[in-house]
């Protein structure tokens, strides 16, 4: 009888105690070690049985900005939280500029002007295994957004990794210089770009008086911000996607342009707001409204 209790014990202090255990949240992050490790921060749907599957977002945060800032903004984690996410937190890399550090996300294939020494892509892959092995989550429903720097990394791992998730979402941030320069030979001999991840599902929210990041892109420094209709094409081109649009139709604050007949079944959309360099109102209910879609 003394064995059979110690068994019992043995086999449910294996069992992740995942109702009274909040892991990663609170202002105590995550921590993965290695060469492409770092810290994310978790915030649960706050009427969260510990029990039932959720779906991870993850959100990249923005030049000088942080993941436990992310992770400490309640209104987004409410809305999030409602809809059955588990809202994942990662922190960027630290840069210095001259005196000043800060976090941000290099975003693109590092070539001759490295920001840092971490694979942003294998990181963010290794935060996914890690939540997965710390909280019951359905990782083919993940949604990768971001703003700005952060909207950028979300296209930079939605373009090059090859990591299934449910749909991409970008506010604010394109896809990065270099762009992509896998070949793939035309009938008229020119060669296209495509993604080397695959096609993916995905929305670009961007403002038309957005000057911080101009739809055009911008030089930095030894760097090149992209330009967010050269993205596009690629993503379309990936995708199988059509030149023209399926559908164009106005969506409250939104002017969008949708490819849905794409031959992948992967399917973009491009919004545009009247604003400048900012989350717009309305952004997060129209990524959820639009990741829902099959």
């Amino acid at each position: 009888m003394k064995i059979l209790a110690t068994l019992i014990f043995a086999v449910l202090a294996a069992v992740p105690a995942y109702g009274s255990e909040r892991p990663c949240s609170k202002g105590t992050p995550c921590e993965i070690s290695g060469a492409n490790g770092g810290t994310y921060h978790l915030t649960y749907p706050e009427n969260w049985d510990g029990k039932t599957l959720l779906k991870p977002l993850v959100f990249f945060h923005g030049h000088n900005g942080s993941g436990a800032a992310v992770a400490r903004n309640r209104g987004m984690a409410r809305e999030i939280g409602t809809n059955g996410f588990l809202l994942v937190a990662p922190d960027g890399p630290e840069f210095t500029f001259g005196k000043r550090t800060s976090r941000g996300w290099a975003a693109r294939p590092e070539g001759e002007a490295p920001r840092g020494n971490r694979d942003d892509i294998a990181f963010v892959e290794n935060v996914l295994s890690d939540v997965k092995s710390r909280v019951p989550v359905d990782l083919a429903s993940t949604l990768v957004t971001g703003f700005s720097s952060g909207g950028s990394m979300a296209w930079f791992f939605g373009c090059y990794s090859s990591v299934p998730v449910a749909a991409i979402v970008s506010v604010a941030g394109g896809l990065r210089r270099p762009l992509p320069q896998t070949g793939i030979a035309q009938a008229d001999g020119s060669t296209a770009i495509a993604c080397p991840g695959g096609p993916r599902k995905l929305l670009h929210i961007h403002g038309f008086a957005d000057r911080q990041v101009p739809l055009e892109g911008r030089g930095i420094r030894a760097w090149h911000q992209g330009d967010v209709f050269e993205g596009l094409s690629v993503q379309r081109h990936t995708n199988q996607c059509k030149s023209r649009p399926d559908r164009i139709e106005t969506q409250g604050a939104f002017w969008c342009r949708t490819w849905d007949g794409c031959g992948s079944g992967k399917a973009i959309s491009f919004c545009l707001h009247a604003g400048g360099h900012g989350m717009p109102a309305g952004w997060l209910e129209q990524t959820l409204r639009w990741a829902s879609k099959p």
